[in-house]
């Protein structure tokens, strides 16, 4: 059984029907310039004869850098920015992520191979152990409008901008009309320091201490809201919702 799948860079020859590479754990695969050394050839002046080597493993895969001066940047294309860096001469840098995306400098090309890894394991809970439940970290309510909201300031990111400029409120309050027509600046501006205070972002009004204005205060939640999954790219349905379905 297959771990990952490699598929490199398109070509003019490729474009259409890129050919893939499977490996099952314990395999690994060499990729570079040089088509003789290499069991994936990227035929171009800015890739290293050898420029680097992946490793499937049962749950994960690794990459090593076998380039003497560039680092290479793995990206989480699902993670909004999410990315690790592998720098020259690292070795067997373990990547988590299920897709993504090795980018290769190259004599001013970014050249992108793509690694799928469809197999993770999970654990499988039918049953806790007697007493109180975990509280969760974050309560948060996806029917309500607070959620929708959030969900609207992290849209441009989620979609595959990882630095695309937040909306402005706006812009909120016109992509969420389909679902809320009510919608108003005041009512969205509302439901951002609703969800600074619930996300704990800063202190309620009852127990807040006289100060400054928390600074940021859409970055920050969308920031948080992203580094935790707390609104995932399938959560975007609830901006397309039918009138009446975003409860208050």
């Amino acid at each position: 059984m297959y771990s990952i799948i490699v598929v490199p860079p398109p070509t003019t020859e490729n474009e259409r029907h890129r050919p893939q590479h499977r490996l099952a754990p314990g395999e690994r695969l060499t990729f570079g310039r040089s088509a003789r050394d290499n069991d994936l050839c990227i035929s171009h002046d800015g890739v290293s004869r050898r420029a680097g080597e992946i490793g499937a493993q049962g749950v994960f895969w690794t990459l090593s850098n076998l380039c003497s001066h560039q680092t290479y940047v793995v990206e989480n294309p699902e993670g909004a920015g999410e990315h690790i860096k592998v720098g020259p001469g690292r070795l067997d840098a373990p990547v988590p992520f299920e897709f993504s995306r090795i980018v290769l400098p190259a004599a001013g090309d970014l050249l992108a191979v793509e690694v799928w890894a469809p197999r993770h394991d999970y654990l499988r809970t039918e049953g806790g152990p007697d007493g109180d439940t975990t509280a969760p970290a974050f309560s948060v309510d996806r029917s309500k409008r607070y959620f929708a909201v959030l969900a609207a300031l992290c849209e441009p990111r989620l979609r595959g901008a990882p630095h695309a400029p937040l909306p402005t409120v706006d812009q909120v309050v016109d992509r969420l009309r389909p679902g809320w027509p009510g919608a108003s600046r005041t009512s969205v501006q509302w439901n951002i320091d609703y969800l600074a205070v619930k996300l704990r972002l800063k202190p309620g009004p009852e127990t807040a201490e006289s100060g400054p204005r928390l600074n940021g205060k859409k970055e920050s939640l969308v920031s948080l809201a992203l580094r935790f999954d707390l609104v995932r790219e399938d959560d975007l349905v609830v901006l397309t919702e039918p009138s009446g379905r975003i409860a208050r």
